[in-house]
């Protein structure tokens, strides 16, 4: 199957003690580059959910931003230092006699809850394995939804691909047709020119003007790049099939370029406007199929 390299993906993990959402987002790029978003206190989950989305993804500028409610359980704790309270009641309780004030029942509760790190706020200890589960099952989830994407938008490319692939194929057909008619032609303009030239002084032998037509043939023959090209659009739809399930966006691109470099040499060789002109058509299409692939995983 072949899949596009953009899309969005978007997983979520339920249960009474938390919700799980991991969202993908995935952009062209020539290699898989993945950056995670995610609360600092689960960075112990990361490679892990690099490695699920390597298994599927292998092309693009993968962003995933993960969000974790605990709804279940409060995700801090509340720690009481016993040993800094107690010296905190005896440092006040003596201040207050040295200076005779006070309440005679000793400091406040309220005092010693207000004096500095008696009591304390801390991330609350987690499950790592069942919260690294939670995480990997949304990142699963996320990961089919953005895949389906990329498919869609994969059979969209192929459809368009193999409708330019349709009209380069055309293209070669009538450029092989119209290849043949060129000696002739040259022959007869040749013929035309030396006539005018010598004007009627001298006849030119007909087996010299076809000689020079041959040479011409010669140099302007295109057989061979007409082959190589039919060779590269057959092997372009073979690619479109989708019988190969590895990626073959950069494939698709290198044979692109060996399609162009097909054309260049079939226009520079051919020197015959008619040739001429439909290898113009033909390069744009190549063009429009290479800007297409750049989007192919």
């Amino acid at each position: 199957m072949i899949r596009s390299m953009t899309g969005f993906g978007r997983g979520e993990y339920i249960d009474d003690l938390r919700k799980v959402t991991v969202e993908i987002r995935a952009v062209n790029n020539r290699y898989c580059d993945i950056f995670v978003k995610m609360p600092r206190k689960y960075n112990f989950a990361e490679d892990g959910i690099k490695a699920a989305i390597k298994e599927k993804l292998s092309r693009g500028k993968i962003e995933v931003s993960v969000t974790v409610d605990n709804y279940g359980v409060s995700d801090a704790d509340v720690r009481l230092d016993k040993d800094l309270a107690a010296k905190y009641y005896d440092a006040l309780t003596e201040l207050s006699d040295m200076f005779e004030v006070g309440d005679v029942m000793g400091p406040s509760l309220s005092l010693l809850a207000r004096m500095p790190d008696v009591i304390r706020t801390a991330p609350a200890e987690e499950d790592e394995e069942e919260i690294a589960r939670c995480l990997m099952d949304a990142t699963a989830k996320a990961v089919d939804d953005i895949c389906r994407m990329r498919e869609a938008e994969g059979a969209k490319l192929v459809s368009d691909i193999s409708a330019r692939a349709d009209i380069i194929a055309d293209i070669h057909d009538r450029i092989e047709e119209r290849a043949p008619e060129l000696e002739k032609e040259y022959a007869a303009r040749l013929k035309v020119r030396v006539e005018e030239l010598l004007d009627g002084v001298y006849e030119v032998p007909e087996e010299r003007i076809a000689l020079e037509a041959a040479i011409f043939a010669d140099k302007a023959n295109i057989t061979e790049e007409l082959v190589r090209l039919d060779s590269h659009i057959a092997q372009l739809r073979d690619f479109l099939s989708g019988r190969s399930n590895e990626p073959i966006g950069k494939k698709i691109d290198f044979l692109i370029q060996e399609m162009n470099r097909e054309a260049n040499t079939i226009g520079s060789k051919s020197n015959d406007k008619d040739i001429t002109s439909m290898m113009l058509d033909l390069k744009a299409e190549i063009e429009k199929i290479r800007e297409q692939v750049q989007n192919i995983e």
